[in-house]
C-alpha cells in the first residue's frame, strides 16, 4: 500500500475507501484484492475496459453489494452499514437507472428531494428545461437517454458531498453540448464545493476534461493510479530491437512481441525520474504515450 493510500486509508472523513476487495462471480475473481482511497475534493475517473471490474468494484465500496473478502467505508462508516447521515451525503448514478417508473420526472425529483437536506429545487427544474425533458412525462415513457439525465439531474440536484457516476453509457447518452455542460458542472461543484466525485468511463476525453486522477482497472487489478497531467511524463513505450530482448526489464504495464521479434514495453519512470535502464541500450527507444494510447495499450 502507498504512502497516499495508507494516509487516505487511515482518515476516518475519507469520503471512499477500499482495503483488499475481492469479489468474483462463477468462481472467477472480478476485484482482485483492490486498495483505492480518494482524498475530499478530487476527482477520479475509473477507466478500464468492459469487464474490468469498474462497477463491481464501485457497488461495493457503496456497499450495494457484499465482496468475498476486504472492506470498504464511505466517510469513516463500514460500507455495508451506512447511517442515513451518510447516505443523505453521497449521490449515485447507475449505469441503467430504473428506480420510480412509474412517477413523472418531476414527481420523482419532488419525492427524492425531501430525503436531502441540500436539495437544489431551482437547479433540477432549470435542468429539465436546458435538456428538454417534459417534467409532467412519466419516466418509464421517457428514453433511455432522457431517463440518464432526469437521473443525472437528481443527482447534481442533491448537492452531494461524494458524487459517484457510471458514465459509460449516460455521458454517451447526451449530445456533445449537454455532455460538456455535465463535465463542466462536475468540475465546479469539485472546486467550488469541494464534492469528491469518482466517475467510470470509456471516454477518455471526458476524464481529461474534468478529472484530476485517473486510475486504471484491469482484468480485476488496479494497474496505476496518477494524476492525468503526470501521465505523459511518468509513463512512456519502450521499443527494444530484437537483438537486445534478452535485457529487457523484468517489470512493465504490458508487454508486446512485434513481428520482427523486437518487444514493445509501457514502463514507468522510477522515483528518481529516471527510465529504466534498458533504455539506454544500442537501437532502443521510448516514446511518449497520450493518456488514451496509454490506456489502448494497457487494456489490448
Amino acid at each position: 500500500m502507498n504512502a497516499v493510500l495508507q494516509e487516505v486509508t487511515n482518515t476516518l472523513d475519507a469520503p471512499l475507501v477500499a482495503r483488499q476487495l475481492v469479489h468474483g462471480y462463477e468462481g472467477q475473481n472480478v476485484l482482485d484484492g483492490v486498495d483505492l482511497g480518494l482524498t475530499p475534493g478530487s476527482v477520479l475517473g475509473l477507466i478500464g475496459r468492459n469487464g474490468a471490474g469498474k462497477s463491481t468494484l464501485i457497488r461495493a465500496m457503496l456497499g450495494l453489494l457484499e465482496p468475498l473478502s476486504g472492506s470498504a467505508f464511505v466517510f469513516g462508516e463500514p460500507a455495508l452499514k451506512l447511517s442515513d447521515s451518510a447516505k443523505s451525503r453521497i449521490a449515485y448514478v447507475p449505469q441503467q437507472p430504473e428506480a420510480l417508473a412509474w412517477l413523472t420526472a418531476a414527481q420523482m425529483l419532488d419525492f427524492v428531494g425531501r430525503f436531502y437536506p441540500r436539495w437544489d429545487a431551482p437547479f433540477a427544474k432549470t435542468m429539465l428545461e436546458r435538456w428538454k425533458i417534459q417534467p409532467n412525462k412519466l419516466l418509464a415513457k421517457l428514453s433511455p437517454g432522457e431517463r440518464q439525465r432526469v437521473d443525472l439531474i437528481r443527482a447534481l440536484a442533491s448537492q452531494p458531498q461524494l458524487l459517484v457516476l457510471v458514465l459509460d453509457e449516460p455521458a454517451a447518452a447526451l449530445d456533445p453540448v449537454a455532455r460538456r455542460e455535465l463535465l463542466r458542472e462536475l468540475a465546479l461543484r469539485a472546486g467550488e464545493s469541494g464534492t469528491t466525485v469518482l466517475f467510470s468511463t470509456h471516454i477518455v476525453s471526458d476524464l481529461e476534461r474534468v478529472a484530476s486522477e485517473v486510475a486504471f482497472l484491469h482484468n480485476g487489478k488496479l494497474l496505476l493510479r496518477c494524476g492525468v497531467d503526470d501521465t505523459k511524463e511518468r509513463y512512456g513505450r519502450l521499443w527494444i530491437p530484437a537483438k537486445m530482448t534478452a535485457a529487457a526489464p523484468a517489470q512493465s504495464l504490458s508487454k508486446r512481441r512485434n513481428e520482427d521479434g523486437s518487444l514493445s514495453l509501457i514502463v514507468e519512470r522510477d522515483a528518481q525520474g529516471h527510465w529504466p535502464e534498458a533504455a539506454t541500450l544500442p537501437g532502443a527507444r521510448i516514446d511518449a504515450l497520450g493518456l488514451e494510447d496509454l490506456f489502448v495499450e494497457i487494456a489490448e
